[in-house]
């Protein structure tokens, strides 16, 4: 059991951070809009990259370090376009958290003006879906900290590093859980353009300070 909760330990010390994965899907979870799916990816991809690192790819990207070199680059160009998309959104307006917590709200059949409106305001699926996997697997930090790190480490439980990597699995699932579907709870100050734009304009300066911290190592020298 020492190995699970050194698992899980270090994996919510990992992923408990302010980054571009955690901000969508706070943003999702705010919105009510897909959030077990995209849940379900972040924890999935998670486990796979965990599986990947105590299996050994730790040691394959060790020997081809020019993998996170295309990671880095890639990563950060898709975060720049994100974030001037957020910029976009947050000097436009137009957007309002539109769902009402209230008992009789639920209950009472929503007219087909309001219906439409929802439905027009609402993201399909797919673009969701690839956004989280691109900001998930475009991520070279992911495989620095998910894959290095905690493969290395788990290399060192010997037999148990599979107890390990059950902990830092579990630690990914109930992080995401609590992110995407507590969000939810932020709904009541967030009802006006102007909130939402407020939030637009930190999603844009999160998401371009990570895609500059991204390069600024390799641009150094």
């Amino acid at each position: 059991m020492l190995s699970v909760f050194s698992g899980l330990g270090l994996g919510l010390s990992l992923i408990i951070a302010i980054g571009a994965q955690n901000v969508f899907v706070l943003r999702q979870g705010i919105r009510r809009e897909h959030v077990l799916p995209v849940v379900i990816v972040c924890a999935l991809s998670d486990a796979l990259l965990i599986a990947a690192g105590v299996a050994g790819l730790g040691v394959v990207i060790a020997a081809a370090p020019w993998l996170v070199v295309v990671a880095r680059w890639a990563g950060a160009a898709f975060l720049l376009v994100y974030g001037i998309l957020a910029a976009r959104r947050a000097l436009r307006g137009g957007e309002e958290l539109r769902v009402d917590d209230t008992p009789a709200a639920t209950a009472s059949v929503p007219s087909a003006a309001a219906t439409s409106a929802m439905t027009a305001t609402r993201t399909a699926l797919a673009p969701v879906l690839l956004t989280v996997l691109a900001l998930t697997w475009l991520n070279p930090h992911v495989y620095l900290d998910t894959v290095l790190m905690l493969g290395s480490i788990a290399a060192t439980h010997g037999d148990d590093r599979w107890l390990f990597a059950a902990g830092a699995i579990a630690a990914s699932l109930l992080w995401f859980t609590a992110l995407g579907f507590g969000a939810r709870h932020l709904g009541r100050w967030l009802r006006t353009e102007r909130s939402w734009r407020i939030l637009d304009g930190v999603i844009a300066v999160v998401m371009i300070a990570i895609a500059i911290s991204l390069v600024l190592p390799v641009l150094g020298g």
